[in-house]
Parts: C-alpha cells; sequence; structure tokens
C-alpha cells in the first residue's frame, strides 16, 4: 500500500490576525463567565474586579496573540501587537456603546496591556510553530 501524504488543510479562518481577534474573543468570554461566577459563589469583592478584569483581559489578548503569531510563521510580535491593538480597540467600543463609559486612563491602560501580551503572544507562537 502505497502511503499518499494529503495536502493540509487550510484553516477556516485565513486572516492570522482575524483569527487571533475570534480566540481572544473566545478567551474573554470563559474568563468573564469565570469572574462572574467567582463574584458569584465566593467572598471575592467587586471593588477587586478591576484587578482580576486587566488581568482576563491580558490573558485573553496573550492567547489571541499566540495564535495569530502561530498562524503567521513570521513577524509574531508586529501580527500579535495588531491583535492587541484591535482587541483593545473593540473593548474600548464595547465599553462605551454599553456603558456609555467615555475613555479614561483605565481604557489607556487595557489597551497597552493588550497590545503588550498581544506582542509577548505573538514571539511565543511564532517560536511554537518550529
Amino acid at each position: 500500500m502505497s502511503s499518499v501524504k494529503q495536502a493540509p488543510k487550510p484553516p477556516i479562518i485565513g486572516s492570522p490576525v482575524l483569527a487571533g481577534v475570534v480566540f481572544s474573543i473566545i478567551w474573554l468570554a470563559a474568563g468573564a463567565l469565570l469572574l462572574s461566577l467567582l463574584l458569584h459563589f465566593s467572598s471575592m469583592k467587586e471593588g477587586n474586579l478591576g484587578t482580576y478584569s486587566l488581568l482576563v483581559h491580558s490573558i485573553s489578548a496573550m492567547a489571541g496573540g499566540l495564535t495569530s503569531g502561530k498562524r503567521s510563521e513570521r513577524k509574531g510580535w508586529y501580527n500579535g501587537g495588531l491583535l492587541g491593538l484591535i482587541y483593545g480597540v473593540i473593548v474600548m467600543i464595547v465599553s462605551f456603546l454599553a456603558a456609555n463609559a467615555a475613555p479614561s486612563w483605565n481604557s489607556a491602560l487595557i489597551l497597552g496591556a493588550a497590545l503588550l501580551a498581544g506582542a509577548l503572544g505573538g514571539i511565543i507562537g511564532v517560536n511554537l510553530r518550529k
């Protein structure tokens, strides 16, 4: 019997950055659900939510950057950083539309954290590819 190699299937989402945005939003949903459950079932205070939400946003951007870097095969810092920037802008737009929250220093902090975490995730993702 001959071993014929089949060509790998192309990913469903072709753009590395778009795939990273989708994965980061999935991680954000999971993190928000986890924070909600912790807030409801534990003795966690609402005052601590700001710190934990920044952590969830950073982890989400890093996971998206990792996906973006892994799919791009090169320039992981660039693709991950672009993903972090897009992710941060999406979060700012959603917070403005949902809660009428004007841009503030907290928004800039989330945007910067998402940019750095996305770039770091992209660097790690490119190196996981090899």
